[in-house]
Protein backbone atom coordinates (compact mmCIF):
# COMPACT_ATOMS: atom_id res chain seq x y z
CA UNK A 1 0.00 0.00 0.00
CA UNK A 2 1.17 3.20 -1.05
CA UNK A 3 0.40 6.31 1.47
CA UNK A 4 0.73 9.92 -0.14
CA UNK A 5 0.30 13.19 1.47
CA UNK A 6 -0.21 16.85 0.12
CA UNK A 7 0.28 19.55 2.52
CA UNK A 8 0.91 23.68 1.69
CA UNK A 9 1.93 26.39 3.57
CA UNK A 10 2.49 29.86 3.23
CA UNK A 11 5.38 31.61 4.38
CA UNK A 12 6.13 35.74 4.89
CA UNK A 13 9.30 35.11 3.28
CA UNK A 14 10.57 35.07 -0.73
CA UNK A 15 10.77 31.72 -2.68
CA UNK A 16 14.67 32.43 -2.81
CA UNK A 17 14.76 31.91 1.09
CA UNK A 18 12.50 28.98 1.07
CA UNK A 19 14.68 27.82 -1.42
CA UNK A 20 17.98 28.08 1.08
CA UNK A 21 16.22 25.98 3.42
CA UNK A 22 14.37 22.94 1.52
CA UNK A 23 16.93 22.56 -0.97
CA UNK A 24 19.12 21.17 1.83
CA UNK A 25 18.94 17.63 2.71
CA UNK A 26 20.14 18.50 5.86
CA UNK A 27 17.21 20.30 6.99
CA UNK A 28 15.04 18.02 5.49
CA UNK A 29 16.67 14.88 7.20
CA UNK A 30 16.77 16.94 10.69
CA UNK A 31 13.27 17.62 10.13
CA UNK A 32 12.01 14.22 9.98
CA UNK A 33 10.96 12.44 13.91
CA UNK A 34 11.91 9.28 12.85
CA UNK A 35 15.45 9.75 11.30
CA UNK A 36 17.85 8.94 14.35
CA UNK A 37 21.01 10.10 12.19
CA UNK A 38 21.32 11.14 8.61
CA UNK A 39 24.92 11.60 6.55
CA UNK A 40 25.31 13.76 3.69
CA UNK A 41 27.15 11.97 0.96
CA UNK A 42 27.84 13.49 -2.41
CA UNK A 43 29.69 16.46 -3.76
CA UNK A 44 27.12 17.87 -4.49
CA UNK A 45 24.89 17.53 -1.48
CA UNK A 46 22.42 15.61 -3.76
CA UNK A 47 22.47 12.78 -1.73
CA UNK A 48 21.93 11.53 2.01
CA UNK A 49 21.50 8.68 3.93
CA UNK A 50 18.76 8.82 6.54
CA UNK A 51 18.83 6.44 9.48
CA UNK A 52 15.41 5.42 9.83
CA UNK A 53 13.82 4.23 13.07
CA UNK A 54 10.25 3.11 13.01
CA UNK A 55 8.13 2.11 15.87
CA UNK A 56 7.03 -1.13 14.18
CA UNK A 57 7.30 -4.63 15.40
CA UNK A 58 8.96 -6.14 12.11
CA UNK A 59 11.52 -3.26 12.62
CA UNK A 60 14.20 -3.50 15.49
CA UNK A 61 16.94 -1.95 13.86
CA UNK A 62 17.20 1.53 12.15
CA UNK A 63 16.39 1.28 8.31
CA UNK A 64 19.12 2.76 6.01
CA UNK A 65 17.24 5.20 3.55
CA UNK A 66 19.73 6.12 0.29
CA UNK A 67 17.78 9.69 -0.87
CA UNK A 68 19.21 11.45 -3.32
CA UNK A 69 17.70 14.79 -5.10
CA UNK A 70 17.12 13.78 -8.56
CA UNK A 71 15.15 17.11 -10.01
CA UNK A 72 16.54 20.80 -8.66
CA UNK A 73 15.00 24.02 -10.37
CA UNK A 74 16.42 26.59 -7.99
CA UNK A 75 14.38 28.37 -6.55
CA UNK A 76 11.04 26.14 -7.17
CA UNK A 77 11.45 22.79 -7.21
CA UNK A 78 12.71 19.79 -5.75
CA UNK A 79 12.31 16.90 -6.31
CA UNK A 80 14.10 13.47 -3.99
CA UNK A 81 14.00 9.47 -4.20
CA UNK A 82 14.46 7.98 -0.91
CA UNK A 83 15.18 3.78 -1.26
CA UNK A 84 15.58 1.26 1.72
CA UNK A 85 14.65 -2.34 2.40
CA UNK A 86 11.77 -1.23 4.01
CA UNK A 87 10.39 1.78 2.19
CA UNK A 88 10.71 3.90 -0.83
CA UNK A 89 10.05 7.68 -0.60
CA UNK A 90 9.32 10.01 -2.75
CA UNK A 91 9.40 13.54 -2.23
CA UNK A 92 8.20 16.69 -4.19
CA UNK A 93 8.57 20.62 -2.93
CA UNK A 94 7.15 23.40 -4.88
CA UNK A 95 7.85 27.11 -4.19
CA UNK A 96 5.39 29.29 -5.44
CA UNK A 97 5.56 33.28 -5.07
CA UNK A 98 3.00 34.78 -3.84
CA UNK A 99 2.27 38.34 -2.73
CA UNK A 100 2.90 38.29 0.66
CA UNK A 101 6.18 35.34 0.51
CA UNK A 102 5.92 32.35 -0.44
CA UNK A 103 3.78 29.38 -0.67
CA UNK A 104 5.56 25.76 -0.07
CA UNK A 105 3.50 23.08 -1.38
CA UNK A 106 4.75 19.23 -0.58
CA UNK A 107 3.85 15.75 -1.51
CA UNK A 108 4.85 12.74 0.29
CA UNK A 109 4.29 9.47 -1.13
CA UNK A 110 5.40 6.28 0.87
CA UNK A 111 6.13 2.73 -0.67
CA UNK A 112 6.16 0.18 2.57
CA UNK A 113 7.97 -2.91 1.97
CA UNK A 114 7.47 -4.39 5.59
CA UNK A 115 4.50 -5.01 7.40
CA UNK A 116 3.42 -2.29 9.40
CA UNK A 117 5.14 0.41 7.35
CA UNK A 118 2.03 1.99 5.92
CA UNK A 119 0.06 1.95 8.91
CA UNK A 120 2.92 4.28 10.85
CA UNK A 121 2.98 6.71 7.63
CA UNK A 122 -0.32 6.83 6.89
CA UNK A 123 -0.85 7.89 11.10
CA UNK A 124 2.49 9.94 10.95
CA UNK A 125 3.24 11.62 7.56
CA UNK A 126 1.06 15.13 7.86
CA UNK A 127 2.70 15.07 11.52
CA UNK A 128 6.10 14.99 9.42
CA UNK A 129 5.50 17.52 7.06
CA UNK A 130 4.28 19.78 9.90
CA UNK A 131 7.49 19.41 10.97
CA UNK A 132 9.19 20.39 8.05
CA UNK A 133 6.81 23.83 8.68
CA UNK A 134 7.81 24.72 12.13
CA UNK A 135 11.49 23.90 10.93
CA UNK A 136 11.38 25.89 8.53
CA UNK A 137 9.78 28.78 10.11
CA UNK A 138 11.89 28.85 12.76
CA UNK A 139 14.94 28.87 10.53
CA UNK A 140 13.48 32.34 8.94
CA UNK A 141 12.98 33.69 12.09
CA UNK A 142 16.69 33.31 12.35
CA UNK A 143 17.28 34.56 9.50
CA UNK A 144 18.23 38.42 9.05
Amino acid sequence: MTVRVDRSFELAAPPERVWEFIVDPENRAQAISVVQEYSIDGPEGRQATWQVELPIPLVRQTVAVETEDITRDPPEYVKFTGKSTGLDVTGEHRIVETETGSRLENEFVVDGKLPGVEKFFKRNLDGELENLQRALERDLEGSP
